[in-house]
C-alpha cells in the first residue's frame, strides 16, 4: 500500500500527465465490472498475479473497453474525425463542439484535453501491463500465458500513437509511466511526429509477431496488426508496406465484407458486435456504471423525436449540408444506413411519449419527418438530417434493443475490413494518376458492388477518397484521410464546404495551424516542457 499511497501523492505533483499514465494503468476492471488495483511496479505484486490465462486475459481485456478509450469516442471522435472535416455539423449553441465546425478551437478548448487524456490513458494502461508482464518473466511466469498478452499491449500502444501522431503531431512517447514516477521525473518533452508515428509502427510490427493466428471473438489477432500496419504504412506514403499487408489480410481469409442486406444491420443492432467485418472494435458493455462502459454514441447523434422513457438523444452532431448534398452517388445503398432524412424509417421501432398525436403519429413504426410539427414527430433541426450510424433504437419497450438512458451495448469498429480493402487499392494506386491494376479494381469494386453502385475499370486518388468519405462516414476516419493528403489538397477540400445551416450557407478560411489540434493549455501548465520545439525521440534515448 504504501506504493500505492506514494502513487497517489502524484495527483499532488506537477504533471499530471504521468499521473494519469501510472494511477490509471494501475486500474483494472474486472469481467465482473467491479474495480480491483494492482501494483504493476513491485516484484512482490507481480509475483502473487498473472499466474493464470484467465487472470492475464482479464487485464488485458481492459484495454478494450470503453473505460480508457471514452474521452476519445464520446465526442472527440465525431468531433475531430467527421465535424472538422466537414462530415458532421454542431450547432452554434454549442461551445467547445461548435469550435470544430469553424476551427475556434485552442489549447484551451475543453475537446483537446478530454481527446488527449483518453489517448494517454489507454497508452498509460497498456505500458504498465506489459512492463508487469515482461517482469513476470523474469520471475517464472509462463512465456505461453504472458507473451500473447504483451502483444496485445503493443498493439494498443500501436493503434494509441497512430492517433496520437495523427491528432497532435509532435507530442510525448511514454514507453514506461512507472519508471517515470519512481524516479520522478515528470519533465516530458513533445517529440517529433515522425517519431511518433515510428514508434507506433514499431509496437504495432512487434504486436503482429507476437499475436495468435486466432482468438475469440473481440479479441485482436496477427491479421488485426497486418490490417492496421497497411494503415500506418499508407498513411506514410509507404505504399510497398502497405500494399504488402493489406494483401496478407485479403489473402488470409479471415475477414469478409458482410452482405448488403446487413450492412444498415451492422451500425444499428449490437447482435452484429464482431461480425466477419470488425477487425477490431471497442467491446462496450450495457451498463450506466461505471460511466464510459457503455457506448455513448446514440445519445449525441439520436434524433430528438425518438426520445423516450428509456433512451435519451439530443443531436448534439448532425450531418453537415456539405455531406447530405455531395457525398453520396444516386442509388447508394448506404444512404439511409448513414443518414437519416425525410422520410427515413424503422417500421420496428415504434418511441412513445405523453402526446396523443406524436403517439398515433409513431404508431406504425419509427418516421424522420421535416414536415410534421416537432411537437406531434417531426424533426426540423439545421441539417434537415440525422446520423443514422450506431443508433439502436428508441429501447426495447418500444421495439428496439436494450438501452439505459444515454448508454448503448454495440460495439465501436475502429477498424472493418472495408478499410483494408480500399488500402490496398490505394497503396497499388501508389500516386500514379491513376490505376487499372486487376488487384485493386477488384478490392475497391468490392466496396462498391456491396453498396449497390456500378463497378470501375480504372480509378483514381479522388475515386478512392470519395468511396472512402462515402463508406466511413460517421466513424471517426475521414479527418485523416484528408490530412494525409498535404495542407494545400486539405485547404482546398475544407474551404469548399458548406459547413452552415439551410438557408445560411457557412464557409471557413482553413489555415496550416489546423492541421494538428494543439497541446492542451492545462498540462503545458503542468509540464513548460510541452511548449518548447519537439526533440528526436530515438536519438535522445
Amino acid at each position: 500500500m504504501a506504493l500505492m499511497v506514494k502513487l497517489l501523492n502524484l495527483k499532488k505533483m506537477k504533471n499530471k500527465i504521468i499521473y494519469a499514465f501510472v494511477i490509471l494503468a494501475l486500474t483494472a476492471v474486472s469481467c465482473s465490472k467491479d474495480f480491483t488495483v494492482r501494483s504493476s511496479l513491485t516484484s512482490t505484486s507481480v509475483d502473487n498475479s498473472y499466474n493464470t490465462a484467465d487472470e492475464v486475459r482479464a487485464t488485458t481485456s481492459t484495454l478494450y473497453s470503453g473505460l480508457p478509450w471514452a474521452g476519445f469516442t464520446s465526442r472527440a471522435l465525431d468531433d475531430i474525425g467527421d465535424v472538422m472535416a466537414g462530415n458532421a455539423h454542431s450547432y452554434e449553441g454549442n461551445g467547445d463542439y461548435r469550435a470544430f465546425v469553424v476551427f475556434s478551437q485552442s489549447s484551451a478548448t475543453a475537446l483537446v484535453q478530454y481527446c488527449w487524456t483518453s489517448f494517454y490513458k489507454v497508452g498509460g494502461w497498456a505500458a504498465s501491463y506489459l512492463k508487469a508482464f515482461e517482469l513476470k518473466k523474469t520471475l517464472g511466469g509462463d512465456p505461453a500465458i504472458l507473451d500473447p498478452a504483451i502483444a496485445e499491449c503493443r498493439f494498443m500502444l500501436g493503434v494509441t500513437y497512430f492517433y496520437i501522431g495523427r491528432v497532435f503531431g509532435d507530442a510525448p512517447i511514454i514507453d514506461d509511466p512507472g519508471k517515470i514516477a519512481l524516479e520522478g521525473n515528470f519533465n516530458i518533452p513533445r517529440y517529433l511526429k515522425a517519431d511518433v508515428l515510428r514508434y507506433a509502427i514499431e509496437q504495432m510490427t512487434l504486436a503482429e509477431e507476437g499475436l495468435p493466428e486466432s482468438d475469440v471473438p473481440g479479441r485482436v489477432t496477427k491479421y488485426a496488426a497486418k490490417a492496421y500496419l497497411a494503415k500506418m504504412y499508407l498513411y506514410q506514403k509507404d505504399y510497398t508496406n502497405a500494399a504488402a499487408k493489406a494483401l496478407e489480410v485479403i489473402n488470409s481469409g479471415k475477414y469478409s465484407l458482410v452482405p448488403t442486406e446487413l450492412y444498415q444491420t451492422m451500425f444499428n443492432s449490437s447482435s452484429m458486435n464482431n461480425n466477419v467485418e470488425s477487425i477490431f472494435a471497442i467491446q462496450y458493455q450495457l451498463t450506466q456504471n461505471p460511466w464510459g462502459a457503455g457506448n455513448q454514441l446514440q445519445c449525441d447523434r439520436g434524433p430528438n423525436n425518438m426520445n423516450t422513457s428509456e433512451a435519451n438523444m439530443w443531436e448534439l452532431f448532425r450531418p453537415s449540408m456539405d455531406f447530405v448534398k455531395h457525398a453520396f452517388e444516386p442509388g447508394d445503398l448506404r444512404r439511409p444506413a448513414t443518414i437519416m432524412e425525410q422520410g427515413w424509417s424503422m417500421p420496428n421501432w415504434k418511441p412513445q411519449n405523453a402526446d396523443a398525436q406524436y403517439n398515433e403519429f409513431m404508431a406504425n413504426g419509427y418516421i424522420y419527418d421535416t414536415i410534421q410539427d416537432a411537437a406531434h414527430g417531426g424533426n426540423l433541426n439545421a441539417t434537415r438530417s440525422n446520423i443514422a450510424k450506431y443508433i439502436v433504437g428508441p429501447g426495447m419497450k418500444y421495439g428496439g434493443e436494450q438501452v439505459l438512458g444515454m448508454n448503448t451495448g454495440q460495439n465501436f469498429m475502429m477498424l472493418r475490413y472495408s478499410d483494408v480493402l480500399l488500402i490496398y487499392a490505394e497503396a497499388v494506386l501508389a500516386g500514379n494518376s491513376s490505376t487499372s491494376d486487376a488487384g485493386a479494381i477488384d478490392a475497391y469494386n468490392k466496396v462498391r458492388t456491396r453498396a449497390g453502385l456500378s463497378t470501375k475499370s480504372s480509378i483514381t486518388l479522388d475515386d478512392i477518397m470519395r468511396e472512402r468519405r462515402v463508406e466511413f462516414a460517421f466513424e471517426g476516419d475521414y479527418w485523416y484521410d484528408i490530412q494525409r493528403q498535404g495542407y494545400a489538397k486539405a485547404k482546398q477540400i475544407i474551404e469548399a464546404q458548406d459547413r452552415g445551416a439551410v438557408g445560411s450557407p457557412l464557409y471557413v478560411t482553413f489555415t496550416e495551424s489546423y492541421m494538428f489540434l494543439p497541446v492542451p493549455a492545462s498540462e503545458i501548465l503542468q509540464d513548460p516542457e510541452l511548449a518548447k520545439d519537439p526533440v528526436p525521440y530515438y536519438t535522445s534515448k
